[in-house]
């Protein structure tokens, strides 16, 4: 899952974004509201994580213009505790949920995945293919009821893929969201990474859960 974190504090930035990366988010980190605002309406994200008070547009200015273009992404908000008015204008500007600072990281991940799971409609947290299951909260993966150890980045790219089923991903669409950063051709990360997680969850290479599309990325199968 990969998000947008608009918050200037560069102390608080770099917690937010040490902390979803340790869960498997790919993170963008931002600390202007103009700059933000461009990444926002110019880029796919699953969620973004909005402080109010920024440099150049501040947060209700960025929730309020991502509303009006119909923009669908979750929002979180980042407020100071006192600011009650702020929360109040920001949940009726059609933010999705906020948080107050200080805050747990833990309680920050719960909130991104409740409001994903909002957003998705009648996604839940648990991802399913024949015998192979995935908890989204827990972070737990299993096959045939057995337990399957995965890194950060083997669960974010397992759940990136199933999140998607039949539609075929690139390499270059793969790295960009588990790893956050643009593709080089010169190197297999992407293919190493896909060998590992198949090897673990145990894909049967006669029927794989993960296909190859040759010369292009792979495709988890449509159940």
């Amino acid at each position: 899952m990969k998000v947008l974190v608009i918050e200037d504090e560069k102390k608080i930035a770099s917690f937010i974004r040490r902390g979803l990366e340790e869960q498997g988010f790919a993170v963008d980190l931002c600390g202007n509201g103009d700059e933000g605002f461009t990444l926002a309406t110019t880029r796919h994200y699953d969620a973004v994580v909005l402080d109010i008070m920024l440099p150049g547009r501040d947060g209700l200015s960025i929730l309020r213009q991502l509303r009006e273009r119909k923009a669908p992404v979750p929002v979180v908000l980042l407020t100071a505790r006192s600011a009650l008015n702020e929360r109040l204008e920001g949940l009726n500007l059609g933010a999705d949920d906020y948080l107050t600072k200080p805050f747990f990281i833990e309680e920050l991940v719960a909130r991104l995945h409740a409001v994903m799971r909002r957003a998705g409609g009648e996604q839940s947290s648990i991802l399913q293919a024949g015998d192979l299951t995935v908890n989204l909260l827990t972070r737990e993966v299993r096959r045939d009821d057995e337990k399957v150890e995965l890194t950060a980045r083997e669960f974010s790219l397992l759940t990136y893929l199933m999140r998607s089923p039949g539609r075929v991903l690139t390499r270059t669409q793969i790295c960009e969201h588990v790893w956050n950063y643009q593709f080089d051709p010169g190197t297999n990360l992407v293919d190493v990474y896909v060998q590992r997680v198949r090897k673990k969850i145990g894909d049967d290479p006669k029927q794989p859960l993960i296909e190859t599309v040759r010369g292009v990325g792979y495709r988890f199968v449509k159940a």
